[in-house]
């Protein structure tokens, strides 16, 4: 505790300037005098802005104004007692008592918890009565220890306040006639807000008789999520945050009522009068999840999970942060094919090795257009920024995975294997195993107890180093070599079955296309495909031409296909699946295969079979009726460079409408028993099935 403020910190009924901008200059003045900072100007900008999120000021004439800032050595406290105090913008006048809570980048989770202990301290009236009675810094200093460090006999209700964890009790059903609300708090930094609201409503509910509340902080330090039981049996949510909501899709179809953390330390009883008004309205707002909602709530895994439940809610958690990557490049390149023609990611015919659309960005601008005009030009535009987004696909898959097991510490190791595993041509496949690979690797070292020395350097240096080092070199040292044996492999197989009967090579086609969603084994299947393209003259020889179509319609079966099935039998899907299924199919038309991932991620057992089956219908139905494609990629975009146009459509919509069958039949009759305690998000899911 002594590390954290000294009588040097402290200064007693001072005269600091008419404003809260003069305060918080002379605080940051204040901790580089004291050697706790190294730039006074960073840390008021930080401060300040801080300040202007959201005001620090709290009923009580109470001000706690906080950053993290580069320019910070050490977890420090700078208190002053103002005369005259200076408004904060709190609602009851000026703060009198203002505690700045200043954090470097990278503090450890002992420091951040002592400091959200004594923020949560400051809306006790007893606590902020002695500061205001103290006469010497010296007593201010005692004062705080009292609270961060307290005496034996005080030890007990000092280390467990309030809303540090979820009560034992609430496990238990309610009492008759009370309503039951869970309420998630969390502001920017994660220290003094955050606790603060959650201990205010917390104190609120006590005093009712109407209603029973469950509070899960969010904080910088170690979050406790709520058991899934009570989150089950929850009536309404508060949402009291300034960031987003960790695990949101625990809440999801759940009335809920959202504001500003602030509000949840100032209007504590009007939040619960929302709430319960909410329950009883049809019409009240409900928790909604969208696609970048399903991190982690703690690192490391979950006690109550199966191993089962746990790998799917880090997949999850990769896929959701994936998905605007494959939406937005994979619209991009179609609209791309549309602009410029099915040969702008062909090569260039001046030996160069760059494709039509980089050769056309080097040597040409907006106001030297090239000689196939304007369109041509924005098409090569569209593809490559589209290509570049398509090309963070897999490093952010891996990253997310690793984010959703190590919380932030796994997301530089993860992001570098997936990049690893890019390189290789191991696509989603490679980037499952990196991401899973490099997030147990951070959670462990994120769960030693390094020295106190080394602590700091832990979350940016040491863990992504290591993380790194293991992850993506175990790739690069065990998982080359097989997985460039395998893809050789496939390819010289499918060239060797070439010569055979047309629709037994679509079956074949299709059923790899299907099989891995953009992966190795579909990457092969895409590669032989396109290499045929440019294999002789295609005009003696349509068979590559047939065999392109082939690939592209069977891979354009899965995103439709798990769209339909969302729309014909909506209670077996999740609300997060419902959100990916009204967007799917238009990546399916961009064959965008990845575009069913969310769903193969999250149930592959019955997602990939039933997409195999459609495909191998798919590859079949074009071979048989001599489809052709010109273009290597965009879907029914290129419409202009299929041969066959009625047959491309009727193939890929009877794979399509048979995959949505298959896999409804699979989800509501190949079901496996419930397990008996469910995770967060199944619980969730179930109750609003």
């Amino acid at each position: 505790m002594t590390t954290l403020i000294t009588p040097g910190l402290v200064t007693l009924d001072d005269d600091l300037g008419p404003d809260k901008a003069d305060v918080l200059r002379a605080l940051a003045e204040r901790l580089v005098a004291q050697g706790r900072a190294t730039d006074a100007d960073a840390v008021y900008a930080d401060l300040l802005k801080r300040e202007e999120k959201d005001s620090t000021g709290i009923p009580g004439g109470i001000a706690i104004p906080h950053a993290r800032s580069a320019a910070v050595l050490e977890p420090t406290l700078v208190m002053s007692r103002l005369k005259p105090g200076v408004d904060f913008g709190a609602g009851d006048g000026p703060a009198d008592l203002v505690f700045s809570i200043a954090v470097p980048d990278g503090a450890d989770d002992a420091h951040l918890s002592l400091l959200s202990t004594l923020a949560r301290s400051l809306i006790r009236p007893d606590f902020t009565q002695s500061l205001r009675e103290a006469t010497t810094p010296e007593q201010i200093v005692e004062i705080v220890g009292d609270v961060l460090d307290p005496k034996p006999a005080e030890a007990a209700p000092a280390a467990a306040p309030a809303a540090a964890a979820p009560a034992a009790a609430s496990a238990e059903a309610p009492a008759s006639g009370k309503t039951r609300i869970v309420a998630i708090t969390a502001c920017a930094t994660g220290i003094a807000h955050t606790f603060m609201a959650a201990d205010t409503l917390t104190m609120a509910a006590k005093n009712r008789d109407d209603v029973q509340l469950d509070v899960e902080p969010q904080g910088s330090s170690k979050v406790v999520p709520l058991d899934p039981a009570i989150v089950a049996a929850a009536d309404a949510v508060i949402f009291a945050v300034d960031v987003d909501v960790r695990e949101k899709h625990r809440f999801v179809g759940k009335p809920v009522i959202q504001v500003p953390v602030k509000r949840g330390i100032d209007a504590a009883e009007e939040l619960l009068d929302r709430a319960i008004a909410a329950t009883k309205d049809p019409n009240a707002t409900r928790v909604t999840v969208d696609s970048s909602a399903s991190s982690a709530a703690e690192s490391g895994p979950a006690k109550k999970e199966s191993v089962g439940a746990r790998l799917k809610r880090w997949l999850m958690t990769g896929v959701s942060y994936m998905i605007p990557f494959v939406a937005g490049g994979g619209l991009l390149i179609a609209l791309g094919f549309l602009l410029a023609g099915y040969e702008i990611p062909l090569k260039h015919d001046d030996a160069s090795g760059l494709s039509n659309a980089a050769y056309t960005l080097l040597h040409y601008t907006l106001f030297n257009l090239p000689p196939e005009g304007l369109g041509y030009y924005l098409g090569a535009v569209a593809f490559t920024i589209g290509g570049a987004s398509m090309g963070f696909l897999v490093p952010a898959l891996a990253g997310y995975i690793a984010f959703g097991i190590a919380d932030r510490p796994g997301i530089a190791p993860g992001f570098v294997a997936g990049a690893i595993a890019l390189s290789m041509n191991a696509g989603f496949l490679g980037g499952l195993v990196g991401g899973l690979l490099a997030g147990w690797i951070a959670w462990y070292l994120s769960s030693l107890n390094p020295p106190k020395w080394l602590r700091g350097l832990m979350p940016v240096v040491i863990i992504p180093l290591i993380g790194s080092i293991v992850a993506s070199g175990a790739m690069l040292l065990f998982l080359g070599g097989p997985i460039a044996a395998l893809m050789k492999g496939l390819n010289d197989w499918l060239m060797g079955l070439s010569g055979t009967g047309a629709v037994a090579l679509g079956i074949i086609l299709g059923l790899m296309m299907c099989f891995d969603l953009g992966g190795p084994v579909n990457k092969v299947a895409y590669s032989f495909a396109v290499a045929g393209l440019g294999a002789g003259s295609l005009v003696d020889n349509p068979v590559p031409l047939q065999i392109m179509a082939t690939v592209m319609a069977a891979g354009m079966v899965p995103p439709i296909a798990v769209s339909i099935a969302t729309f014909i039998a909506p209670k077996l899907f999740s609300p997060l699946e419902h959100e990916n299924g009204k967007s799917a199919w238009l990546l399916g038309l961009a064959f965008i295969s990845e575009g069913a991932i969310p769903f193969a991620a999250g149930d592959p057992l019955r997602v990939i079979p039933a997409s195999m089956v459609g495909g191998a219908l798919t590859g079949a139905l074009t071979m048989a009726m001599g489809v052709t494609s010109q273009a290597p990629h965009g879907g029914l975009f290129v419409f202009f460079a299929i041969g066959n146009l009625f047959g491309f459509v009727i193939s890929i919509l009877a794979g399509s409408i048979v995959t949505a069958l298959v896999l409804v039949a699979l989800k509501k009759w190949a079901r496996k028993p419930a397990a008996p305690a469910e995770t967060e998000a199944a619980a969730v899911e179930a109750v609003a099935a």
